[in-house]
């Protein structure tokens, strides 16, 4: 069979060796900031942590208190909180000790605490959405450019082995000619005005904090889309509660939802001449692989499955990459590129306009 063309960061991903061994280090130890005690944080920074030639060296919040007892119980050196004089964010890119920064603030605040750790001249890995619009995340990427610094948005699932073992198929030939990419991602979740998946100016609701995922798939494997549509529905709060984009990408077809109002499966399914490969579970994080092959549909034998192990909480292939790019003096990932992070959050804007949901941030 033929090998399938892929993206160019899918190449980069399956090149990239020090991924199959992230716990391997690959050059001298950075000293690690954290901006946030979120979930989101609780869950990254024991990956983090895990690296050999990473070394944790602070941590910040709103509260003193909260960054004490983050410190306390992830191991981080020290703790910085706001003050009379300073927030703790300016007190952390102070630190000359803290060399890269993880920010895991919601994403209403990534333009404004990535601006600040970037012209204080720390390298960054910031949590997807990079920021909210595409002119905030032109301004980071200008700001990086500017103070000769590394910047990645964090779309884990890139890096990830079951991702990657996913493209490997694809990249031999498995799947023949990809057709189509059908992706689902979402959960019922009641709605919360005072949480940040239902505030509007935090970028709450699906697009921004859900559709990367199903995306990443559609990218890797067709490219852009040539012309697509988009449907959701709104909540109370301003923001998309349910939001599918269907994809044309001329050589083939995309389908891509996401809900906060509904219990879905998730799941991925990529369609070739040759075949079809199915993701179940986490599409984020894939640890489960189907794939059957056409002749093998023909003959009534059964998909083949393939169970994919993933070390730590899966975070650490990301962070990975990141400490080898600053390693090797690099501005960006060429698994996670700028021009990347750019064209999705441009989609991103054209897609609100279609569907009506407007953010503080577009006054920008």
């Amino acid at each position: 069979m033929p090998a399938a063309t892929l993206s160019p960061f899918v190449d980069a991903a399956l090149d990239a060796a020090h991924l199959d061994a992230p716990l391997t280090p690959t050059g001298r130890t950075l000293g690690w900031g954290v901006v946030s005690t979120a979930d989101i944080a609780e869950k990254v920074v024991p990956d983090i942590a895990a690296l050999p030639d990473a070394r944790l060296v602070a941590v910040s919040s709103r509260h003193q208190h909260r960054a004490e007892d983050f410190a306390r119980r992830h191991g981080v050196e020290r703790a910085y909180g706001n003050t009379a004089g300073s927030t703790g964010l300016e007190r952390l890119a102070a630190d000359p000790d803290v060399e890269v920064v993880y920010v895991a603030t919601p994403h209403g605040y990534h333009h404004r605490d990535v601006s600040a750790l970037l012209r204080a001249g720390k390298h960054v890995v910031c949590e997807k959405a990079l920021a909210m619009t595409a002119a905030e995340v032109r301004d980071l990427l200008g700001l990086a450019r500017a103070h000769g610094v590394f910047l990645m948005e964090a779309v884990w699932t890139r890096m990830t082995p079951g991702f990657r073992t996913a493209m490997h198929w694809i990249r031999a030939g498995r799947l023949g000619r990809v057709r189509s990419v059908e992706a689902s991602i979402g959960t019922h979740r009641p709605v919360d005005p005072d949480h940040r998946l239902f505030r509007n100016a935090d970028g709450g609701g699906v697009l921004l904090d859900m559709m990367v995922y199903p995306l990443t798939w559609t990218g890797a494997v067709l490219g852009a889309p040539e012309s697509w549509t988009a449907r959701a529905e709104l909540g109370a709060t301003a923001v998309d509660l349910d939001t599918a984009l269907t994809l044309d990408f001329g050589h083939g077809r995309g389908h891509v939802s996401g809900t906060l109002s509904s219990t879905v499966p998730h799941q991925v399914t990529v369609s070739g001449t040759h075949g079809w490969l199915r993701v179940d579970g986490r599409i984020n994080c894939p640890t489960t692989l189907v794939l059957q092959s056409a002749d093998g549909a023909r003959a009534g034998a059964a998909p083949v499955v393939e169970q994919v192990e993933v070390t730590g909480a899966g975070y650490v292939y990301e962070m990975r990459e990141a400490t080898r790019c600053i390693q090797q003096g690099l501005p960006e990932s060429p698994v996670m590129p700028w021009a990347d992070s750019l064209e999705l959050v441009e989609l991103f804007d054209r897609v609100r306009e279609r569907i009506g949901v407007g953010y503080p941030n577009d006054r920008r």
